[in-house]
């Protein structure tokens, strides 16, 4: 009885670390494919990469989730009484909400920008030093972005679990060599099948350009 289980916990710690490892790989082939829109996109709006890509992290269980499968949503945003784009029904907090359907993952990304820069729920953040990613990550869940009442902590240890803070200060020291016109190309099926859970986006490179922070940063 003993040796089963012995047997039975060294299977399960090895299970749980292979499922671990697989996660982690998962989440790291995220953001090496977006690292660099969202660098794009704080230094066009000012909202800190790293935030950006521990929302879409979270968000689209870094890209594997059934709403940014069908819809290329990967910020989890509503549609609101102002959209007028396409839509998708996903259950979430209620049945069958609806919520913003994009044509690429980059205008995810840029409306996701937008719809914080320009609600006046968010505009709080934009006076906070962009690298306090944790008063970022407070501020969001304050200002009711997400209802799990663990959505700050989720965000900060992922950004300091891959080290996101590096994609914030590469857009504020000007060091950025990237592009804002990132054009995809979705390989990635609408379909719950198992092709569909697995495919990946692919991420063809544009023009690189060279890119003024929205507004003058100087460290606190």
């Amino acid at each position: 009885m003993k040796k089963r289980k012995l047997l039975f916990t060294i299977l399960f710690a090895l299970t749980s670390n292979l499922i671990f490892a697989q996660s982690s790989e998962i989440i790291r082939r995220y953001i090496e494919t977006y690292k660099d829109v969202a660098i794009a996109e704080e230094i066009r709006t000012g909202v800190p990469a790293s935030i950006t890509l521990a929302q879409g992290i979270h968000e689209t269980g870094a890209g594997t989730s059934q709403l940014v499968l069908k819809s290329n949503n990967h910020f989890g945003i509503k549609c609101k009484s102002d959209w007028t784009g396409e839509s998708v029904s996903h259950d979430d907090d209620a049945k069958g909400e609806c919520f913003r359907k994009y044509q690429d993952p980059l205008e995810s990304y840029r409306d996701h920008s937008d719809f914080l820069k320009n609600r006046p729920f968010y505009t709080s953040l934009f006076d906070l030093d962009p690298t306090d990613y944790k008063a970022w990550a407070h501020g969001l869940k304050k200002a009711g972005y997400a209802t799990n009442p663990k959505y700050a902590q989720i965000l900060i240890k992922l950004i300091e679990d891959y080290d996101l803070q590096q994609y914030t200060l590469l857009a504020l020291n000007g060091k950025f060599s990237g592009n804002s016109d990132v054009a995809f190309a979705s390989n990635v099926k609408t379909e719950s099948s198992d092709e569909a859970k697995t495919a990946e986006p692919v991420v063809q490179k544009a023009v690189v350009k060279t890119y003024n922070y929205p507004f003058q940063y100087q460290g606190r």
